[in-house]
């Protein structure tokens, strides 16, 4: 395995840059894959990331594990906490990841990924074994269930699907959307 460093390079090159979220994100996400047993080297199709957080650490995670929203491998809870949850859906067993250490933002930028590269992992990161039910509509693959909004007669896949009155509809026709029409 490559050392800390390559990976906050890798995961801020495709961010944009680096900053304390991706060099946090990248040590979470190297601490959970090597409690799972998995090297961010090569292609995990048996691993599924929960993150709850929609910020920067979120970049790094999917580019240090590979998995993304389009290939149903990264998952976005949004509980607005820098957490994330690993899931190797082969052994079943599952580790949540989260920051030990509060980071300042006083420190130069480069301090501050300074400081984060020096504190060892063990320091920094609490591993927490959990369990997670996947549901079977959530898994990667073909969608396992398809259904046409009664109202809008748009396509919902994977059993987002809504019954009310007896009908299927999707979520912004039953409860609201979050846009509205003209």
């Amino acid at each position: 395995m490559k050392d800390y460093d390559y990976y906050v390079k890798k995961a801020g090159d495709f961010h944009g840059h680096a900053c304390a979220g991706i060099a946090l994100g990248t040590k979470i996400s190297l601490a959970a894959m090597k409690a799972l047993g998995l090297d961010p080297d090569v292609k995990n199709k048996n691993l599924i990331v929960y993150t709850e957080i929609d910020r920067c650490m979120t970049d790094a995670v999917q580019v240090i594990t590979g998995c993304t929203l389009g290939h149903r491998s990264l998952k976005y809870m949004d509980y607005g906490k820098f957490a994330a949850t690993f899931v190797n859906t082969k052994t079943g067993k599952a580790v949540r990841a989260t920051v030990m250490e509060h980071i300042s933002n006083e420190a130069t930028i480069e301090e501050t990924l300074e400081k984060i590269s020096r504190i060892p992992e063990s320091e920094m990161v609490t591993l927490q074994e959990v369990t997670v039910k996947i549901p079977e509509t959530d898994l990667p693959g073909t969608p396992q269930e398809k259904a046409v909004c009664a109202a809008c007669g748009e396509m919902v896949m994977d059993g987002r699907q809504v019954k009310k009155g007896g009908k299927a509809l999707c979520r912004a026709c039953a409860n609201g959307g979050y846009y509205n029409a003209p």
